[in-house]
């Protein structure tokens, strides 16, 4: 009985509510770190820094209260605390599930121009477990709403709250020289957001990539025309000659690209066999266009993305510029910072007539705004499809009515023209889609997401061949440049051990350099009438896609600020730069700091002092790119640059309204374009569809 009242008392006081609350919120934080998040931890120092991390931030936090002399509202200010403190938690834990990245400023700021996209596929990331992170805060609620835990008026005195700031201040101290110790330069150095989560813990980082983001938003205030000297000398000095044999092989054609929704490299060629063991292929159409004597094929491309996942893919791909260290480009800088982008240059020196194609919402990631400083002219968005429950799902239309629908608007597009066309079927949750091939046996893993990417890249598939049966039933194809690439990982890291037995792999050895292969993304380079086509093994990322295209289109590229090289040169590197910093070579993987011989898939434990100095200089050429990438970006220096002749865009005079009328008005004119081609006839009659209905 004195047990009992003695636990009754001490809940009962301040200090013991607030003892509560630190307890919980550690051992919460303490579950998420070794459940939920990858920190590689590699060493029992790194576990006792791991338990003593979040001590002093949750202690400093909570103390806050401590100073509130009212007792409702000392708890008030208690429990707000805590909640936010768990909501940071376990949004995190939701978004690492499917991002592998943790939540920033950047994200939180960009929330509403991406969350108008999104339906109920958010609802898929969250898991029945999740309900642990918000349990304790449903118990103490009813605790505190039936008096089982008593309010204690009387107030901590000053001293005692200074005290226990005072001892969370020594807290960090402690954990901070640990964290220095095992990783020195911990704050000093460009590190990945896992080393300071692991370091320092979850809240000290959200205050750090504050502080990181206001610096950033200093960066682009202070920013001049002499930040330019660094960044010129650095893209001349890796520029890549054109290669002879490829420079112009593609001039005068129409370009289009096809975005394969979150398709790795691994799908291709891949097979699943039935239960009488017979194969199916699961993108046969790819395959065959891969292998085909007109495309020019990379089976070691990566992508290069970070949180902004597909915005990214295109920041990189028609920039040759890296999206953000946080967040995305689209959201934080898309509407305001001046590019010389694809658009901007095909239209302004080529004449070519530019339009981006989806079947989603003009506002998701702030496409509406960003399309225009890219110098796209024409932007089809939701608004110009007809888009059902029946023939979309929340990122938009199913693959087979997109490009169906997106036919009459093609077939008016002046040429040349350069026509962007966002698929998205194969996206997360990857739920069936009615009017897909049934027979296609599915892989039977525990994962049911893994299952669904099979079903639903077999899908899109499909729909991409109805696309090109289009275009070569309307002779676009015979003078076009078709390039279809992958725009990330489909299948997260968190998922990729279910994915291993399929691969060949063991789920119990799987390990980071496994994740790292995984991330390759096809591109196809598709020319028709060419005879000369192949499949290289060059190692390149989407950061070469710009200067690689100009070049095919005979267009000298030396001119512009372009971060990549030509992946047909023979003065490309090879070396791929993850946005976290991560190398990629044909030799090496190099993760944080483990270095991985590509031969064998193992840890270097011996490297030679010539070794050394080959990876040091690859880090070193990475983070030179990656900070001069951010350079631009974050300090918007093409507003500055004006060697390429290109103008500003003048985005007042775009207008994504009633594009089809301004189509039609330039075609009463002189026209080039496949409807005036056709006699002023309709080609939609010539998009022939396996299916009468997409489904949800």
């Amino acid at each position: 009985m004195l047990k009992k009242s003695y636990k009754e008392s001490w809940i009962n006081t301040r200090m013991g509510f607030f003892s509560l609350l630190a307890i919980l919120f550690w051992f919460k934080t303490i579950v998420a770190y070794i459940t939920a998040f990858n920190l590689g931890i590699e060493s029992i120092t790194q576990y006792l820094i791991l338990l003593i991390n979040p001590i002093a931030t949750t202690i400093f936090i909570l103390a806050i209260g401590l100073y509130v002399r009212n007792e409702k509202r000392a708890y008030t200010t208690t429990l707000v605390l805590y909640l936010l403190m768990t909501l940071l938690l376990f949004s995190n834990v939701v978004y690492y599930r499917e991002f592998s990245d943790f939540i920033t400023i950047n994200t939180i700021l960009g929330v509403g121009k991406v969350s108008s996209g999104l339906g109920e596929s958010a609802l898929k990331l969250f898991s029945i477990t999740d309900i642990f992170y918000l349990l304790d805060l449903i118990v103490i609620g009813g605790c505190l709403a039936t008096k089982k835990i008593k309010l204690d008026k009387n107030p901590i005195k000053g001293r005692y709250a200074f005290a226990v700031t005072s001892f969370s201040i020594l807290m960090f101290a402690l954990n901070l020289t640990l964290a220095e110790a095992d990783r020195p330069q911990l704050l000093s150095r460009t590190f990945s957001k896992d080393h300071i989560v692991k370091y320092l813990g979850l809240n000290f980082f959200m205050a750090y990539d504050g502080v990181q983001t206001y610096q950033t938003n200093q960066i682009r205030a202070q920013a001049s025309e002499n930040d330019l000297v660094s960044v010129e000398k650095y893209v001349k000095e890796h520029h890549a000659d054109k290669n002879d044999a490829m420079f112009g092989k593609a001039a005068g054609r129409n370009v289009i690209y096809v975005h394969l929704e979150s398709l790795q490299q691994f799908m291709i060629d891949y097979k699943l066999t039935d239960k009488d063991g017979v194969e199916h292929e699961v993108t046969p159409f790819l395959n065959s266009l891969f292998h085909d004597k007109q495309t020019y094929a990379f089976d070691n491309v990566f992508h290069q993305v970070s949180a902004g996942k597909t915005s990214d893919a295109e920041t990189l791909i028609e920039n040759s510029l890296f999206g953000l260290t946080q967040g995305a480009l689209f959201t934080q800088l898309g509407g305001k910072n001046t590019f010389q982008a694809a658009p901007s240059i095909l239209s302004q020196t080529e004449g070519y007539t530019t339009a981006a194609f989806h079947g989603n919402v003009g506002s998701f990631w702030n496409r509406n705004d960003t399309y225009k400083n890219f110098g796209y002219q024409y932007f089809f968005d939701a608004s110009y499809y007809d888009v059902t429950d029946d023939n979309s799902f929340q990122y938009g239309l199913h693959d087979k009515e997109f490009f169906n629908q997106s036919a009459q608007y093609l077939e008016h597009l002046q040429q040349p023209f350069y026509a962007k066309m966002l698929a998205v079927s194969n996206h997360y949750p990857y739920a069936k889609i009615q009017g897909s091939d049934d027979e296609l046996p599915l892989p039977e893993t525990a994962d049911e997401t893994i299952n669904g990417y099979f079903a639903t890249a077999h899908y899109a598939d499909q729909a991409i061949e109805q696309f090109f049966n289009y275009l070569k039933a309307t002779g676009i194809y015979d003078n076009s440049l078709i390039i279809l690439y992958g725009d990330h990982y489909g299948i997260s890291n968190s998922r990729n051990p279910e994915l291993a037995e399929l691969l060949g792999k063991d789920k119990a050895t799987w390990n980071e350099y496994d994740n790292a292969q995984l991330q390759r993304v096809p591109l196809m380079y598709h020319i028709p009438g060419e005879t000369n086509g192949s499949i290289s093994h060059t190692y390149g990322g989407q950061i070469d896609m710009l200067p690689t295209l100009l070049h095919l289109l005979g267009i000298d590229n030396s001119k512009y600020l372009m971060l990549g090289q030509d992946l047909f040169s023979k003065q490309h590197e090879q070396v791929v730069a993850f946005r976290n910093g991560d190398v990629m070579t044909p030799d090496y993987t190099i993760i944080g700091d483990n270095v991985y011989d590509n031969q064998t898939g193992a840890i270097k434990t011996t490297i030679s002092p010539g070794e050394q100095e080959t990876i040091d200089k690859l880090k070193d050429d990475v983070q030179q790119q990656l900070s001069t990438s951010d350079a631009i970006n974050n300090g918007d220096l093409m507003r500055y640059y004006s060697a390429s002749g290109l103008q500003e865009t003048d985005i007042t005079t775009v207008n994504y309204r009633d594009q089809l009328k301004q189509l039609e008005t330039i075609e009463a004119k002189k026209s080039t374009s496949l409807y005036s081609k056709n006699n002023n006839k309709t080609t939609v009659d010539k998009y022939v569809r396996d299916d009468e209905t997409i489904n949800k």
